[in-house]
């Protein structure tokens, strides 16, 4: 094959094969890629900002110990229960009858605290420091009627003769209604202290958890009440 021939099928097979370079790229090399500024997020996020954890570490750890205390008087229950169904009868003969009338009256008052109660984490809520301390007030002063109520009719029924010492009747009534009269004074105690710092403007809107905390022990006790009640008093 001639010289000539050779180099025009070289030059025809090579421009076949060609490839078209972009106009973009200089010297066969790509353009850097051109990113987000220093100052911006290059994931950005629709959802806004980082929420926190929907219950906080003072929730959980109040809803902890409250599962404690339940456990407690479930078991305190418990016994009383056993105690109860092994005697033939109850109370035993002898014994002085508890009193129905007033405790019914002590146990609306203490209900009706937890009303008050809820008004005073609404106030919280909105800031209102007047509406939080008159609600505050109000539920301690449902709750110390409630335990001095109490305490004169524990005065009475050991001056009828029941004691700690006057049988089962009297121990389980004691340690039971007692256990809960000692935590209904822990939690009047820790409403005062709420509601003296309400008055000092240490609790706002923003920062209401001490007066969450407290409402949900003081729930606590209120809900437990009527339990006691029906059990020791009524059936």
């Amino acid at each position: 094959m001639p010289r000539n021939e050779v180099a025009s099928s070289v030059v025809d097979v090579a421009a076949e094969l060609a490839v078209e370079v972009p106009s973009g790229l200089i010297g066969g090399l790509p353009p850097p890629a051109v990113g987000p500024p220093f100052d911006e997020d290059p994931l950005p996020s629709s959802h806004g900002p980082a929420a926190g954890p929907p219950v906080s570490n003072a929730r959980l750890g109040m809803m902890v110990f409250l599962a404690f205390e339940g456990m407690f008087f479930a078991g305190l229950i418990g016994a009383f229960l056993v105690l109860r169904l092994g005697s033939p009868s109850w109370p035993p003969l002898g014994q002085p009858r508890l009193p129905l009338l007033v405790t019914w009256v002590n146990t609306v008052a203490l209900l009706f605290s937890g009303i008050t109660m809820r008004s005073a984490l609404r106030a919280s809520k909105i800031g209102d420091r007047k509406g939080l301390t008159t609600a505050l007030s109000g539920t301690a002063l449902l709750g110390t009627i409630f335990l001095v109520v109490q305490g004169s009719e524990w005065v009475r029924l050991i001056q009828h003769g029941l004691t700690l010492s006057a049988g089962i009747y009297g121990a389980t009534f004691y340690t039971l209604i007692g256990c809960h009269g000692f935590h209904v004074l822990g939690a009047l105690i820790w409403l005062l202290i709420v509601r003296f710092g309400s008055i000092g403007g240490r609790v706002s809107a923003r920062s209401n958890i001490g007066v969450e905390l407290c409402g949900m022990y003081w729930y606590f006790v209120v809900g437990l009440w009527p339990v006691l009640f029906l059990l020791v008093y009524l059936i």
